[in-house]
C-alpha cells in the first residue's frame, strides 16, 4: 500500500480504535472460514443474543475461588 494514500486516510479518517482494528482481524477469520463454519459461528452468536445464560464469572454472577 502507498504510504502517502496511507497518511492521507489517516489525516482524512483518524486512527481507528483498537475495538475496530480487532473487529477487522475478527472479520478477517470469519470470512477465512469454510460456509459451514460460518453458518455455525452464526448460529452459536444467535443462539447467545436470544439466550445469554450464565452471567460471566461464574455461577450466579459469583466469582470462582481461586
Amino acid at each position: 500500500m502507498n504510504r502517502t494514500f496511507v497518511s492521507d486516510l489517516r489525516e482524512q479518517l483518524g486512527s481507528p480504535s483498537s475495538e475496530t482494528v480487532e473487529g477487522l482481524r475478527l472479520l478477517r477469520a470469519f470470512v477465512k472460514l469454510s460456509s459451514r463454519q460460518r453458518s455455525e459461528i452464526i448460529e452459536l452468536v444467535e443462539r447467545f443474543a436470544t439466550d445469554p445464560g450464565p452471567v460471566s464469572g461464574g455461577t450466579n454472577g459469583r466469582l470462582n475461588p481461586r
